[in-house]
């Protein structure tokens, strides 16, 4: 790379200038040290070509290599391993990026930049911290958990929400799908959407969010905003954790309480995770029907085993057969997405709960 020998150069000097070198108070000296920087960068890469100039630039005052994958609205997810070993997701494939930060400074640099513009909390004492960076869901964590390197995913969240009529145009499903998909709605009946890591859950939720009327109330609980708001009587609640441990964690379960003093129509939950799927459940049982969530499992009889452990930790004295009925009171339906071997999202199947036997809970496959 034609940039790299200069900008090592351009990094010696920077290291050079004095962090202290007027007194004029912490911010004016940090304004006045970025503005001696401006300036050597200007200085250094004037007789360089337009993408020497616009690389350099991007790696002391912006987001280094990943500066064009920010923008590239088809790049679904970046995975930094290293500050040289960069990944990025497109058209569902893992590809590696030909392209690396300068050195560990710059990219320390950069992991701050991204803290900052996020409002994040990631040092000795928050070793993982997970935010919004941009029309990204961004998470970090330390060396110190990896003994290796700083790691950071970051997932985009579509700017324009998935509808049913891009599923089918993606070849996710066809239109005989998206009409059961959408009489299920219609009907108001409970579902679960499943699926392994990056299969399309968050995707299918949104779409059906966007098919549902402007006067129906939907309360919808996340860990990290993913979801679209799907009408302007809709309302979102976001869990809270606090790394440094001066407020009181709020979880997904006190939402889901909550939320039941809101008038919701239905509860929409990003994912279930732990003990508040017993909550949810007890409340798509008690009348809030046609309510969904998403649940990370490979098929629809191991996502209904996830859930009965997952009520278990919330109910630990109740008995199998109590959870079983209450999943069979509260949930209709299974829709199981999938990511195929050559990287494209799509429906695995849809399966009807149908009866709750001695031996677990029967479902029978519709398509």
């Amino acid at each position: 790379m034609n940039w790299l020998a200069r900008a090592k150069d351009i990094e010696k000097k920077i290291q050079s200038i004095p962090i202290h070198e007027i007194s004029y108070g912490a911010l004016d000296e940090s304004k006045l040290r970025q503005n001696k920087i401006h300036q050597l960068i200007d200085e250094s890469t004037s007789q360089l070509d337009t993408p020497s100039r616009l690389r350099i630039c991007d790696e002391f005052m912006a987001y280094g290599p990943l500066a064009p994958l920010l923008s590239d609205e088809n790049v679904t997810e970046i995975l930094i391993l290293s500050k040289s070993d960069i990944c990025y997701e497109k058209e569902g494939r893992l590809h590696r990026l030909e392209d690396e930060f300068l050195s560990e400074l710059t990219f320390q640099n950069f992991i701050e930049k991204i803290c900052q513009e996020s409002k994040t909390h990631f040092n000795i004492e928050c070793p993982i911290a997970n935010g919004k960076f941009g029309d990204f869901r961004l998470h970090l964590i330390s060396a110190e958990l990896t003994q290796s390197s700083v790691q950071i995913s970051l997932r985009r969240h579509p700017k324009n929400p998935w509808t049913f009529e891009r599923l089918i145009k993606s070849g996710w499903a066809d239109e005989a799908i998206a009409r059961k998909m959408r009489e299920i709605l219609q009907q108001k009946k409970s579902f679960l959407v499943v699926g392994a890591t990056g299969s399309g859950k968050t995707s299918l939720l949104n779409a059906c969010l966007q098919e549902l009327p402007n006067f129906e109330r939907c309360i919808l609980i996340e860990d990290t905003s993913e979801l679209a708001i799907p009408n302007q009587v809709s309302t979102k609640l976001i869990t809270r954790f606090d790394a440094q441990s001066i407020l009181s964690p709020i979880d997904q379960a006190e939402l889901v309480k909550q939320s039941l003093r809101m008038r919701p129509d239905r509860l929409v939950m990003g994912e279930i995770r732990g003990n508040e799927a017993k909550d949810l459940l007890m409340a798509l049982s008690t009348g809030h029907e046609g309510s969904f969530a998403t649940l990370h499992a490979s098929n629809a009889k191991q996502a209904l085993l996830r859930l009965e452990m997952l009520i278990q930790m919330g109910a630990p004295n109740w008995s199998l057969n109590a959870i079983r009925n209450l999943i069979g009171l509260s949930l209709k339906y299974v829709v199981v997405v999938e990511k195929k071997p050559e990287g494209t999202r799509g429906l695995q199947g849809i399966y009807e709960l149908t009866s709750i036997e001695e031996n677990g809970i029967l479902l029978d496959r519709l398509f």
